[in-house]
């Protein structure tokens, strides 16, 4: 088996704001070199119901789905099937947590399911945890902002 990712950090602002920030500013922080088009301006959309999806739309219109939500939970959790330049069916699975520490958040994540890819899931587990460590930095500057 195939530990998940296991991260965790602190956000300088309440459980609320970096919930939404998560999930409804996308667009502002996500970096375009972790999407599909790479194009700088594409929307992010984070459909905010169980089934919902996560996709990207470039400004000529195309879409790129990334994955459904399975959990929604405001403001404290959130989990989604990820499949972000890959088929659905090697979706992996991404949990989210948002704890209260007075006036900051610790946010919680689990990325796990790698075990689904077979021989493929520890290459993607590294490649992911590159991933995260690209992305999470342009999350906590949001937060802050």
């Amino acid at each position: 088996m195939t530990e998940p990712l296991v991260l965790s950090f602190d956000v300088d602002c309440e459980p609320d704001h970096a919930f939404g920030v998560w999930t409804t500013k996308l667009s502002s922080w996500w970096p375009a070199d972790h999407t599909v088009s790479g194009e700088k301006g594409a929307e992010i959309v984070l459909e905010d119901w169980p089934g919902g999806r996560i996709f990207e739309r470039t400004r000529a219109g195309d879409v790129h789905e990334w994955g459904r939500i399975t959990v929604w939970e405001p403001p404290r959790r959130l989990v989604y099937q990820w499949h972000l330049a890959h088929d659905p069916g090697e979706a992996t699975e991404v949990e989210i947590r948002f704890i209260g520490r007075g006036t900051a958040t610790t946010v919680e994540i689990a990325h796990r399911g790698w075990e689904r890819l077979g021989a493929a899931g520890p290459q993607r587990r590294r490649t992911n945890r590159a991933g995260w460590d690209g992305v999470l930095p342009h999350f906590v500057a949001a937060c802050a902002s």
